[in-house]
């Protein structure tokens, strides 16, 4: 049973157009079984060597940072493994799942609750609109679903998890740029993608802005911008200074501004002023961080006034969890972060 994708990759017992209902994502949050992150290899996306280096090195510091805090599985061509090994530790898992990159966040697969078991509640990559290769990373969820014995339930959308963000208590936000948009979802008002994230996520009510069209890959993912810290509570990373010349700018002040009108409380962290990396399409995103078993994994830029404020804002956001940060400028320059690297599985209590 497929969905729209070359190959042979079995769907379970889920077909494309099913309704989708009874499905939970529970928040990031909550407990985790495992992480799982995706090696980058590909030369057609990363034509630099010492790109490839450097972004390796990130990942491998990302899992190795989480893998003190819940199992880690880096997903792989097995052919890679044996060079994996030289910068992964020995406690990180890797499974044989071929990858072109590392956005385990947007190609891996969103985990669910039916009826007490997990499902991959799937939402179709395709390479953020067809801009990247991705003949391995679009059967990354179904191939893990594969791997894990899940039946893959159908969204009936092309997207993105780092799109979307939930707050696992029934609302979800996100910018239109992202799904109504001709390059994943063509033919389908905004109605109708709403109804099936909602499906999707198993929530009832969703907060929309406009969002960014077509001045970055991801058409301007929500999770570098804001994220549920909890039922009605946000934290976002604005820039200290509104540039109206800059759509980017003009849209974060939209979103905060929706946010704010739905009557949520949103905490605003500053973006670094001086940041290490001073490149114009450099992504400083404090958002950007992952929840994972008693932590916080989070990004610091160098800049050590924001990087301190951004901590505090966390650690006042996640009582109780250590706050652990780290230079991963790599993934920065390629427009993401932390959160954009990785994918939770919920455990089942």
């Amino acid at each position: 049973m497929m969905i729209g994708m070359a190959g042979a990759l079995s769907f379970g017992r889920s077909a494309f157009g099913e309704a989708v209902t009874g499905l939970y994502v529970p928040p990031e949050e909550g407990p985790h079984e495992r992480t799982l992150m995706q090696w980058p290899n590909s030369r057609k996306v990363y034509a630099e060597r010492w790109a490839l280096d450097e972004t390796k090195q990130a990942i491998a510091d990302i899992a190795n940072t989480i893998v003190d805090f819940e199992p880690v599985v880096m997903l792989a061509d097995a052919r890679m493994h044996r060079e994996m090994r030289k910068l992964l530790s020995d406690r990180v898992e890797i499974w044989d799942i071929p990858t072109e990159d590392l956005w385990c966040r947007d190609s891996g697969p969103l985990f669910a609750v039916r009826d007490g078991a997990l499902v991959v509640s799937h939402l179709q990559f395709n390479g953020w609109g067809n801009k990247q290769v991705h003949r391995n990373d679009r059967g990354v969820a179904v191939r893990v679903a594969d791997r894990l014995g899940l039946d893959v339930v159908s969204s009936g959308l092309i997207g993105e998890a780092g799109g979307v963000e939930h707050d696992g208590h029934g609302l979800l936000m996100a910018h239109e740029s992202s799904w109504v948009n001709k390059n994943r979802n063509a033919g389908l008002s905004r109605d109708e993608i709403e109804a099936r994230l909602l499906a999707a996520y198993g929530a009832d009510r969703m907060i929309w802005s406009k969002g960014v069209y077509n001045l970055d890959i991801t058409d301007y993912h929500i999770d570098s911008l804001a994220r549920f810290t909890g039922a009605g509570r946000v934290l976002m990373n604005l820039p200290s200074q509104v540039d109206r010349n800059d759509p980017f700018h003009i849209a974060a002040v939209e979103t905060h501004d929706a946010l704010q009108r739905a009557g949520l409380s949103v905490d605003v962290i500053d973006e670094p002023k001086w940041p290490r990396a001073q490149d114009d399409d450099f992504v400083a995103s404090y958002a950007n961080y992952y929840v994972c078993n008693g932590a916080v994994i989070a990004a610091q830029f160098g800049d050590s006034r924001a990087d301190a404020r951004a901590r505090d804002a966390l650690e006042r956001h996640y009582p109780g969890r250590e706050v652990v940060v780290l230079n991963v400028d790599a993934l920065g320059y390629l427009g993401g972060g932390i959160h954009c690297a990785t994918q939770q599985m919920p455990k089942i209590t």
